[in-house]
């Protein structure tokens, strides 16, 4: 079995796993979890259905050494947990600004996974970041909560498209200063 992973990219500790960066591997738990509608919804850009290949495809993206993305696995396999069960990243913007986005398997939801991913990437800060902004589908509370105990400030309303929703939906965009 090859594993591919990106060299340059940190594995951040946190309690009950680590982020790691993704490996060609991790296309099966990744379709399987994000081809569940009811992540795919709560992200702008997972498709429903997930088309053959679009956990490849996106896993190839997140390798390249030009994405402005970096993305990490949430990876419990060394506390004995599950290899994969969801999914953090940050985006780099301009003036020293990411967006933070991130996605948690179902069998893992209200169990703090989503809070302890956020907290240990801020706290870890790997792309230098001054500011991170966030936002969430007002219909997704859940992670609204994330963000609001993770110290993020609202900072208003918008609308984002969802591709697996085919529509513009509502959304709290949030921010972040860093020390």
């Amino acid at each position: 079995m090859t594993i591919e992973t990106i060299e340059h990219q940190p594995q951040i500790a946190a309690d009950r796993f680590v982020l790691r960066p993704l490996r060609t591997s991790d296309a099966g738990m990744l379709g399987f979890y994000a081809g569940d509608e009811r992540v795919a919804r709560m992200t702008s850009a997972i498709p429903h259905p997930m088309p053959p290949g679009a956990a490849e495809a996106f896993i190839a993206r997140s390798l390249a050494t030009d994405n402005p993305e970096v993305v990490w696995v949430l990876d419990g396999s060394e506390f004995g947990g599950a290899e994969v069960m969801g999914i953090i990243s940050l985006k780099r913007m301009e003036r020293g600004q990411c967006e933070i986005g991130y996605w948690i398997a179902p069998p893992y939801w209200n169990t703090g996974l989503a809070s302890a991913a956020v907290n240990a990437l801020i706290e870890a800060n790997p792309l230098g970041c001054r500011t991170i902004f966030a936002k969430v589908f007002q219909d997704n509370a859940a992670s609204a909560r994330v963000l609001s105990n993770a110290g993020f400030q609202y900072l208003g309303d918008a609308e984002t498209f969802s591709v697996a929703r085919n529509m513009a939906v509502p959304t709290w965009t949030y921010t972040k200063t860093l020390g």
